[in-house]
């Protein structure tokens, strides 16, 4: 069935479908590269295929329309460590955006209206201890 021969709904045998599913599925085919090469005619036919036989969740990718390379064979990766750092720089300049913003409302509730916040020292707290009785 290598040809482009454009086919019937009813040509496929479970033996074919298997087939296909299993190729899909190993990463040999993307489902529409699938569909290329046996002439399967349904846009969603091998997809309801993997979702039907295959051993793999493909109902959750399925409605994605950038399904035409994806292989689920291949576990989420992790970030690259470009990515990683990227992300994290993205962070700091959210928390030093957000330090300064502090930093702000702390002079202007100084100078306009007369309160001064004062950071404690780390490991005091203002609650009285309970063991000093």
């Amino acid at each position: 069935m290598e040809s482009g021969i454009k086919r019937t709904q009813r040509d496929y045998t479970l033996a074919f479908k298997l087939s296909v599913v299993d190729q899909v599925e190993k990463g040999e085919l993307s489902y529409k590269e699938a569909q290329q090469r046996y002439g399967i005619q349904g846009r969603s036919t091998v997809l309801v295929w993997l979702r039907k036989h295959g051993r793999q969740r493909w109902a959750d990718v399925a409605s994605s329309a950038t399904m035409s390379h994806f292989s689920t064979s291949d576990p989420p990766k992790p970030p690259t460590p470009e990515q990683r750092i990227k992300a994290l720089e993205v962070e700091l300049a959210d928390a030093q955006r957000k330090a300064q913003l502090f930093e702000a409302m702390l002079d202007v509730l100084k100078k306009d209206y007369g309160v001064r916040v004062i950071k404690k020292p780390l490991g005091k707290s203002s609650r009285k201890s309970a063991s000093k009785a």
